[in-house]
């Protein structure tokens, strides 16, 4: 299934902690897996690229194999920043290509220049170590299923991405996902409601003893 662009703009906006939970708490990237500018937020369709360990060719090759919207999420098998894998130029060429994120299973680097970009770039958090670009290994791959911190990624799944957090969401489960986020959204709203009318969580969740 393909979602509408207005679909990912309420995904986007229900934030990665609703999708979460409307989708039964799955989908959930490790949580050192952050934006490099708070304020940014994404949501679009999965661009899975996989990177040999250091090694960021393939990043320059998803770039141009990835559609306008897509997101890149890419695995390296890093579990922390030991890499640089992205910076200013990246992002400066991912914009340019109009696509519409990177969640990154490793370090970047540049995060005084990526605000200025506007591109948004989701890692493990800042690394200045550079990365090589071996074309004779082929250890890379584009669009292929992927796994990160236990999730398994496939091309199409619904990428979404806050100061939270980032989920992935199987794309044949997307908008049943966006129903049910949007759902629990108006419950919350409700729930708060009451609580400033002076019940109390305990009461309203049927918490008490």
């Amino acid at each position: 299934m393909t979602l509408s662009d207005d679909r990912f703009t309420i995904a986007s906006v229900l934030g990665s902690a609703t999708i979460h939970e409307a989708a039964g708490r799955i989908g959930a990237l490790p949580p050192a897996i952050l934006p490099a500018d708070p304020t940014w937020q994404i949501a679009g369709p999965a661009y899975p690229v996989r990177c040999p360990p250091g090694d960021n060719l393939w990043l320059h090759r998803a770039l141009y194999a990835a559609e306008p919207q897509d997101v890149l999420v890419v695995e390296t098998g890093d579990t922390e920043p030991e890499w640089g894998y992205w910076g200013e130029i990246l992002s400066t060429a991912a914009k340019t290509r109009r696509l519409g994120g990177l969640v990154l299973q490793g370090g970047s680097r540049d995060h005084a220049h990526l605000p200025t970009v506007d591109f948004p770039v989701f890692s493990l958090g800042r690394c200045i170590r550079g990365t090589i670009k071996d074309r004779e290994l082929d250890h890379g791959r584009l669009g292929e299923p992927i796994e990160i911190g236990g999730v398994a990624i496939t091309a199409g799944d619904l990428v979404v991405g806050d100061v939270d957090g980032v989920v992935v969401i199987p794309e044949a489960d997307a908008e049943a996902v966006i129903e049910g986020g949007e759902e629990r959204e108006l419950a919350e709203r409700t729930a708060m409601e009451r609580i400033r009318g002076g019940e109390t969580t305990l009461s309203l969740f049927g918490l008490e003893d």
